[in-house]
């Protein structure tokens, strides 16, 4: 049995980083029983739950992200939920968050993609989307072409029309990578299929 000590905490100094991180690592790594040792030892150092609500939800994005998008609704829910109950009952929620989210299958592609794509924005930030996926209020508009061609993806057969939504002076750019693990199993599969229908009728 391991004696009792008191909790060595500081929520400005060090300690406050370490154990956040030991927190974050836990969960990434699947473990639940240590997320919730780490969980537990901050709150009992003092730590104000919402700062670790807003972790866990920052978690559920970044680590679990399209794996389980489920995820992101229940930090929001615990979070949420400890507002409304307040300690010491709300921490329960953060709890079943710290578990849920341990025990998730874990993606960091559309944490991957996103910067990825702030990075592209930057520098094509001067390019304009293809014209026939332009906005048309005005007859002037329709007239030099804005929103000729457009389909609507609703009408076609396999609801997907695999039109090139990029400016055209760009090559396409696959930014969003999906894993094998959880329901990004299956969007990956939808997006193989769609990107064998748009090269089927790339001209």
């Amino acid at each position: 049995m391991v004696a009792r000590r008191a909790a060595l905490y500081d929520k400005d100094r060090e300690e406050h980083y370490n154990l956040i991180s030991a927190l974050h690592k836990s969960l990434r790594g699947s473990d639940p029983d240590a997320g919730l040792y780490w969980f537990a030892r901050m709150l009992e150092g003092g730590e104000d739950p919402r700062y670790i609500a807003r972790r866990l939800t920052r978690f559920a994005a970044e680590d679990v992200g399209m794996a389980d998008p489920s995820a992101l609704p229940l930090a929001v829910a615990a979070w949420e939920t400890f507002e409304r109950l307040g300690s010491p009952e709300g921490e329960l929620a953060l709890a079943q968050l710290v578990v849920h989210l341990a025990t998730a299958p874990k993606s960091n592609a559309v944490y991957r993609a996103y910067n990825q794509a702030r990075k592209l924005a930057r520098e094509t930030g001067s390019l304009g989307p293809p014209h026939h996926i332009r906005n048309a209020p005005t007859k002037l508009m329709k007239n030099i072409g804005y929103g000729k061609g457009y389909e609507y993806d609703h009408d076609t057969e396999e609801g997907f029309s695999g039109q090139n939504y990029f400016p055209d002076e760009m090559e396409r750019v696959a930014l969003y990578q999906p894993t094998d693990r959880g329901q990004e199993r299956e969007i990956r599969k939808n997006l193989d299929r769609q990107a064998a229908i748009r090269a089927s009728r790339r001209p």
